[in-house]
């Protein structure tokens, strides 16, 4: 975060990624309880080479910064650049205050951030929810291209009958990692027990059969089964809804064929 007074060049971008040792000085302080202050950036040439250098670039000539504690751990710290010389302390006083406000604020911001990935992901895999599914169809384009792969762990039910829970989480999990690598960079969700959903918007029809023979390829090397209905649209003008019941009836079909193949029988839901 950063706000500057009229006239100031912004240098927020220009400090992200910064080499750690650039403040390494500063965090060793800050892990003593101590914060920065200097009214003369000159104060530093020699103690603090690097920092010098970084802060004389931005034109920065004298200096209050204040770490931030949570749990007795620095979390962040902020300052005032270039305050007037007679409000120097007056600045640092004002920073060790308000710092305690502040981290009252991160933890609540932290905390909701928590909740709504509670709300949003599935628990035992991290893949989003039905939740996330609608809310990610909310932001289709439906002038765009868009594929959808519907797909159910094969043999779940009968994983967890025989091999206990834990077994069948496993299996859930591998399932998983096996979507997350096909199409991890497109929507992916946990919509029931052992039905798992990539939704992929602005995704080209031979790149979505590519990451299915991807996704077969990776289903064959972690011992995992999963029947697959897939779909493709060059323009999703098609009610997403219906473009879900088709994969899914493609998605059985599937199923449908390997029960012929190996000769089990198909489960009814």
């Amino acid at each position: 975060y950063e706000w500057v007074a009229e006239g100031v060049k912004p240098e927020k971008d220009n400090l992200q990624n910064l080499p750690p040792e650039i403040c390494a000085n500063w965090y060793h302080r800050f892990q003593k309880g101590k914060h920065i202050v200097f009214q003369d950036l000159e104060e530093i040439r020699e103690i603090d080479p690097l920092q010098y250098e970084n802060l004389k670039r931005q034109d920065i000539r004298a200096l209050a910064v204040v770490p931030l504690y949570d749990d007795g751990k620095v979390i962040a710290f902020y300052g005032v650049d270039n305050p007037p010389p007679l409000s120097l302390e007056y600045t640092s006083n004002m920073l060790q205050i308000t710092g305690h406000f502040l981290v009252s604020c991160i933890r609540r911001r932290n905390l909701m951030r928590e909740l709504e990935d509670m709300s949003y992901k599935d628990a035992l895999t991290g893949f989003g929810n039905r939740f996330a599914m609608n809310r990610y169809i909310s932001q289709i384009d439906h002038k765009k291209s868009m594929g959808v792969v519907y797909c159910d762990i094969t043999g779940l039910k009968h994983v967890n009958d025989t091999m206990g829970h834990k077994a069948g989480d496993q299996l859930i999990l591998r399932a998983c990692d096996c979507m997350s690598k096909a199409f991890g960079d497109y929507g992916v969700f946990r919509i029931g027990g052992d039905e798992l959903l990539a939704l992929c918007s602005q995704i080209e029809q031979d790149v979505l059969e590519e990451r299915i023979r991807l996704l077969r390829k990776l289903m064959e090397e972690n011992t995992v089964n999963m029947a697959v209905g897939m779909i493709w649209q060059d323009e999703a003008t098609t009610e997403l809804d219906i473009l879900l019941q088709e994969s899914e009836k493609l998605m059985y079909a599937d199923k449908a064929e390997y029960y012929r193949k190996n000769g089990i029988e198909r489960r009814r839901r």
